[in-house]
């Protein structure tokens, strides 16, 4: 694609029948790929920019064109961008909000939805409609007219901190979920950023490292989902911070103009992520409009925006001076204006925005967390919970009372409200039960003593508002060897919080509290701190801290609580953020300590997971069930008590593998795979992320790619296949219910490999799936429809029940 590598086209031929066989790889290769027949795809979606707003643009000044090529800071200080518009030609002004998991406007509340990789956890293209208009109605209602969202990179590395952000490892899955949000949030009139493009699949080093892409892998893994938004009518794409074979991402002609627009006939515009604009050239390469401002803190109200770095004043003496053709301008000035038109923002009297819907935003979300709730252990049919086990629960963990609703970053919602899963777990219990509750992970602890700050630090009150500045410099003192727990309370702005060589960062998106556990040695340690205060709040700062001593005090209290009860009911969490990779695949803190000691305690012991990613569970031999809730949004608690007790059966289905080990995945042990070195990293896995790479090394997960367990069980027949007139496949299998209960599957179609195919191949890989409704006892025939492509069907991409062989030509 970027690079000089070029794939060789495989020679089509008629193979022998058999299982496994591929004879389309050469069609795959030369640029038709799976997201091509994406379901949902608009066939008129990518209409070109209409006369009209050419003809608008043409009476822009050349200043007036050029305020519509950067983004400026909102006057309310609500949201990530502004444009002032054109009154003088009818243009309204325009705003854009962060996503991708609802409208995150600063200071304000919207619906928390579960986090997308929950949504894609469903299955279910419908569902990811309905969580798209929730989106769309909240954003039009809250005075926005674009989403920065969705964001479809792969899920390549585990410990990705964006991985909940986004849907799967796998493509296709990728593909399907992010076309029905788009066509959602669109349908309720708000605009989409297809986002990162391309290969933004880490946080660490992200502003800096270029990433080595081979052209099939980019081909088969990373572009799918771009693609298949492109042609479901994204309004915009969002360039990625990080290079793309040795060119950055947002200055990328091949990238933004040869693939995204010549091959793929993208009509809307390019925007850069926050301050990823390389230079005043780039809006000849492909990129329309600079996002981001440099900030010293925050600006108040009725203060200009500071300047755009490349897209302003330097575009504009660039343009005189003849460096840059003012022709690039007008056309991405046409190709913005022409998106407005297309969304009717430029009528003389546009639709009317609505009112939100808060009590069916709230129906859809814990709709899309009880159906993306992926049920990943469950020994003895220890859930769903029913007599004494129901009745008498030791509810343990942080999340129970403080709920996990979302990551952090620029996707951290503040939500209408979200009930605590104690509360939802005591009332669905119901009279007569005796539900307790020990916290067993403490996350801010006590206020560290002044005795241990030198010289001393002033908790609370910091900063006025609009201020900014060091804080503190002095030293932290610790009584002894061992991990502690260091929190810090930020509120009304934020806080940088360096300890040695720990970097804590505090404030409203990296969530209430932060507390990472850090290995400290008895002694001093340098500790300094810096921040700022909104322009309408003071700062206030609070520095806690718990204990070795403290942390097992804890956890022996919430043993204690689980020895008396008949079910021991433990949430875990992780802290999934944008701006850094999780270090490790553990739970945070003590928690894997904690668990293990609970276990131990009371052999029915059951965990909820409130994870963005993968999690290591060392743990897992002692529990009798595990389920993961992601971050399920702000009705959370509700599908956490539901699902527990059985009132909604679990159906979700893992998009990404679970490794069994920190050194058992693709970029295990290779820093020029993960990280990078020296700012370069290396795709070597290739094709094989995911449930890939573990069948190509015969390695087994901790959980495959598509596992989730049901509180019934179901049958598949063999499938039959039947060619279509367009020359694809209908795969056709009989699913029965033969369990006692009303439930879910998702019927999962992969594709096998050839030997007749030199490129480089998966074992097997999705091509397509359903997911279907059942009574107990109910048989339905389902169709699977694949395009051109022999296959076979399972439950999950280690669970094939049935396969079948076709000659394709």
């Amino acid at each position: 694609m970027t690079g000089k590598t070029r794939i060789p086209r495989v020679r089509r031929g008629r193979t022998t029948p058999r299982a496994f066989t591929l004879a389309v790889v050469g069609t795959l290769l030369a640029g038709t790929t799976v997201a091509a027949a994406a379901p949902g795809a608009a066939d008129t979606a990518n209409v070109q920019y209409t006369s009209r707003a050419a003809e608008l643009v043409a009476q822009m000044t050349l200043d007036e064109k050029i305020s519509f090529v950067h983004w400026a800071l909102d006057p309310d200080r609500q949201n990530v961008g502004y444009l002032p518009g054109v009154p003088r030609l009818g243009i309204p002004e325009l705003r854009a909000a962060d996503g991708p998991n609802g409208i995150r406007l600063v200071g304000q509340t919207a619906t928390a939805l579960p986090a997308p990789v929950a949504l894609a956890s469903t299955f279910d293209d419908t569902m990811a409609d309905s969580y798209g208009k929730v989106m769309g109605r909240d954003g039009r209602a809250l005075n926005q007219d674009m989403v920065l969202g969705p964001m479809m990179n792969n899920i390549r590395v585990p410990h990705g901190g964006r991985n909940y952000e986004t849907f799967s490892e796998d493509p296709l899955v990728s593909s399907r979920t992010a076309v029905a949000q788009i066509k959602g949030i669109q349908g309720a009139g708000l605009m989409t950023t297809a986002k990162h493009f391309a290969a933004n699949n880490q946080e660490n080093n992200r502003f800096s490292v270029n990433a080595n892409v081979d052209e099939q892998t980019l081909r088969e893994i990373e572009f799918p989902a771009f693609e298949a938004s492109s042609k479901a009518g994204a309004a915009s794409f969002m360039c990625a911070y990080n290079g793309l074979n040795g060119k950055p991402s947002c200055g990328n002609d091949e990238l933004l103009n040869n693939v995204l627009r010549t091959q793929w006939g993208f009509q809307g515009w390019v925007m850069s992520d926050w301050l990823a604009t390389p230079g005043t050239d780039a809006i000849t390469k492909g990129l329309d409009q600079e996002m981001g401002v440099e900030l010293p803190g925050d600006v108040p109200k009725g203060e200009p925006s500071p300047p755009a770095k490349f897209f302003g004043e330097a575009l504009k003496t660039a343009v005189l001076n003849g460096t840059v053709p003012e022709a690039a301008v007008t056309r991405s000035a046409e190709r913005i204006v022409g998106q407005m038109e297309k969304f009717g923002l430029l009528l003389a009297t546009p639709a009317p925005r609505p009112e939100r819907d808060k009590a069916g935003a709230q129906a859809v979300s814990r709709k899309v967390a009880e159906n993306g709730a992926v049920l990943l252990r469950n020994e003895g049919q220890a859930l769903p919970l029913a007599g004494d086990a129901g009745k008498s629960i030791a509810v343990i963990g942080p999340t129970a009372v403080d709920p996990k609703v979302t990551g952090l970053g620029s996707a951290h919602v503040v939500p209408d409200s979200a009930a605590a899963p104690l509360d939802t777990i005591k009332a669905r219990a119901g009279a007569g039960a005796t539900v307790t509750y020990e916290t067993g992970e403490e996350t801010f602890g006590t206020q560290i003593p002044a005795g241990n700050l030198s010289p001393a630090f002033n908790q609370g009150h910091q900063l006025e508002p609009g201020k900014a500045g060091a804080l503190y410099d002095g030293t932290l003192t610790v009584p002894a060897d061992g991990e502690y727990r260091i929190a810090v309370r930020a509120t009304g702005g934020y806080a940088t919080v360096q300890l040695g060589s720990h970097t804590i960062e505090a404030g409203q998106v990296y969530g209430k509290v932060s507390s990472p556990l850090l290995k400290l040695t008895k002694g001093t340690h340098k500790l300094t701190i810096s921040g700022f205060a909104m322009s309408a709040t003071p700062l206030s700062l609070e520095l806690g801290w718990v204990t070795p001593a403290a942390a097992d005090a804890t956890i022996a209290k919430a043993v204690e609580s689980a020895r008396k009860a008949r079910t021991a009911v433990v949430f875990a969490y992780d802290d999934g953020t944008e701006g850094v990779d999780r270090p490790n695949l553990s739970l945070p803190g003590t928690q894997d300590k904690l668990i293990s000691a609970v276990a131990d305690a009371n052999p029915n012991t059951i965990v909820v997971l409130n994870t963005g990613s993968s999690v290591l569970m060392p743990w897992l031999s002692k529990t009798r069930a595990v389920l993961d809730m992601w971050y399920p949004g702000q009705a959370g608690a509700e599908a956490t008590a539901a699902l527990l007790y059985g009132d909604v059966n679990p159906s979700g289905k893992l998009t990404q593998s679970f490794p069994a080990a920190e050194n058992q995945h693709a970029v295990a042990g290779d820093p020029t795979s993960y990280p990078g070195v020296d700012n370069q990293q290396t795709y070597r896995e290739g094709i094989h992320v995911g449930y890939r790479w573990f069948d190509k090394e015969n390695v087994k997960p901790l959980f495959p790619f598509g596992h989730g367990l049901s509180y019934t069980s179901f049958t598949q027949s063999a499938p039959t296949v039947v060619r279509t007139s367009t020359g694809g496949l209908k795969v056709t299998v009989t699913v029965r219910n033969s369990g006692k209960r009303a439930g879910q599957e998702v019927v999962q179609a992969y594709l096998g490999a050839s030997p007749n195919v030199t490129a480089p191949q998966a074992k097997k890989k999705l091509v397509g799936y359903t997911k279907v409704s059942l009574a107990a006892g109910e048989a339905k025939t389902v169709t699977v429809n694949v395009d051109r492509r022999q296959l076979q069907t399972g439950s999950s991409s280690a669970d094939l029940r049935g396969s079948a062989t076709v000659n394709v030509w």
